[in-house]
């Protein structure tokens, strides 16, 4: 059976069309944390960045002003086909606090009403509103996505895939 061949443009623009993922930081005592946030992407053609709005006391921020290092997952989940496995990307890399002024990451939440409504509650968070700027390692891996729900069932293994962000864009 022949593996179909997904690109980097494929999974960016699945990244795109979603707003909800599981971020993956590091703790003070060098254990897992994780929590769901609302990401924006990066400007089409820009360098590839996914970016959190945030408040700088949150655990996420201390963590990752500490231990750069997270892990981004983005669900897929099949709302009719309760019983199948959701589809997922996934994606490791280093994270940074920027600023809430920051030029790209306002751009990046005005794609989305969603975002867009996060945004104006950051203007009164006041100067506690910063952004997480996340920047994937060059590797993304996904499960599923692209994939018909027969064709998973018949050869699970050919589910999980991964891509590489050319290097203009990372």
């Amino acid at each position: 059976m022949s593996k179909r061949q997904f690109t980097f443009d494929f999974v960016e623009k699945q990244i795109r069309k979603k707003t909800f993922g599981i971020l993956s930081t590091v703790s003070k005592k060098g254990r897992a944390q994780s929590t769901g946030i609302m990401y924006g992407v990066s400007p089409s053609g820009s360098k590839f960045s996914l970016y959190i709005l945030t408040h700088r006391s949150y655990r996420k921020t201390k963590n990752l002003m500490r231990n750069p290092h997270v892990s981004l997952v983005i669900p897929f989940p099949h709302y009719c086909l309760r019983f199948v496995p959701s589809s997922c990307i996934s994606f490791q890399g280093r994270a940074k606090v920027v600023p809430f002024n920051d030029p790209e990451a306002q751009e990046s939440f005005k794609q989305k009403r969603i975002l867009r409504t996060n945004l104006k509650a950051g203007l009164r968070m006041k100067r506690e509103a910063v952004f997480i700027k996340i920047k994937p390692n060059r590797r993304i891996s996904c499960f599923g996505l692209g994939i018909g729900v027969l064709m998973l069932r018949k050869h699970m293994e050919t589910g999980s895939y991964s891509v590489a962000i050319p290097p203009e864009r990372v």
